[in-house]
């Protein structure tokens, strides 16, 4: 598995500016995505897990902006088995519609939306849609991008591929829409990619990502709220929480060793195997993390998971905001519970 980075996000804020407030919808995140590697995304909805992935590619939509920091793109430009040479491209440096950034969104860093049921026109076929791309970032005339077109489809395992290119996507199941819209860049965004399909079709869909990850050796940014598929697909895991990361690590050890109190929260909250059958003819209500998400428009002091933490301390986490501390090597948290055992720590 290759240690090759292809995009770095070093303290990025993306604020929304409406007429209630500032939404700190991403609040200083840093994050690395490496080729041939899943970095999964996990968190509440509201967290900042999209948003990050929408700065990446440059389209927050208005009225976000994204207010501080850097992403940059490694871009390969050659590569051997021994060594590749890249292109650093500033993503934040470029204009949202430039020719630059529409050359390398779609292309080199595409995303899998949310819900496949609105994330392609219903009036164009499949084809059509595909082609569009293809054309945009390749040199090809309308029969070579049909060709093509086809062939993706065919990749992604649709039956009669040759006939879907010309169908429109309200004549296709939700499974079959997401396929078609993954393709084989350097970054792939999959941004809750199996939401409302059936655990037959989710399977398949995530053997087909695995398998274009194998063959392409591409990058995956996995957003997701479920730690199921993150277990299976991911092999580093950042947790969000209010616009921040608050945990990252491999994922064997977000698993074995979780170290933040709202990471704790998570997993205590997901049905276990062994708790189900000691819990046979047991009403027994699956453990939540009390409180709710505090206001988008409110800046808490101190840390801001602190009002719903089981751990909280009074006097340091409701005035003194965490550091991001690195207790093992590559295992990072925000969280005072663990200031003297850090082996590096870096303030905001």
């Amino acid at each position: 598995m290759s240690d090759q980075v292809l995009a770095e996000i070093k303290n990025l804020h993306t604020y929304f500016y409406l007429a209630e407030g500032v939404v700190r919808a991403v609040d200083g995140v840093d994050l690395t995505i490496k080729a041939g590697r899943t970095l999964g995304i996990v968190g509440e909805s509201g967290c900042g897990k999209s948003i990050t992935a929408l700065s990446l590619m440059q389209l927050v939509p208005s009225p976000g902006k994204i207010e501080e920091g850097e992403i940059t793109y490694y871009q390969t430009i050659h590569q051997t088995e021994s060594a590749s040479t890249s292109n650093v491209i500033e993503i934040t440096k470029l204009k949202p519609n430039s020719r630059e950034m529409r050359a390398i969104r779609g292309n080199q860093i595409s995303m899998v939306f949310q819900e496949p049921m609105a994330a392609m026109l219903p009036v164009r076929t499949v084809g059509a849609q595909i082609m569009e791309a293809i054309m945009l970032h390749q040199q090809v005339n309308k029969v070579e991008a049909r060709e093509r077109a086809i062939d993706i489809l065919a990749r992604a395992k649709l039956p009669n591929a040759d006939r879907i290119v010309d169908t429109y996507p309200f004549q296709l199941s939700g499974g079959m829409r997401q396929r078609a819209l993954s393709c084989n860049p350097d970054i792939l965004i999959a941004d809750e990619p199996t939401t409302a399909l059936d655990v037959t079709t989710e399977a398949q869909i995530l053997d087909l990502m695995r398998e274009l990850q194998r063959e392409y050796n591409m990058a995956i940014m996995y957003i997701t709220h479920n730690l199921g598929v993150i277990a299976e697909m991911a092999q580093e895991v950042a947790v969000m929480y209010m616009g921040k990361v608050v945990e990252q690590t491999d994922v064997a050890s977000i698993f074995r060793n979780p170290l933040h109190p709202y990471t704790q929260a998570l997993l205590r909250s997901i049905p276990q195997l062994d708790d189900v059958m000691a819990r046979a003819g047991q009403k027994k209500r699956l453990e939540t993390i009390k409180g709710m998400v505090p206001d988008p428009y409110s800046v808490l002091p101190g840390c801001s998971f602190h009002p719903r933490c089981p751990q909280f301390m009074e006097g340091v986490c409701n005035e003194v905001e965490p550091a991001v501390i690195e207790v093992e090597p590559g295992h990072i948290v925000r969280c005072h519970l663990y200031a003297s055992r850090s082996t590096k720590a870096r303030a905001n």
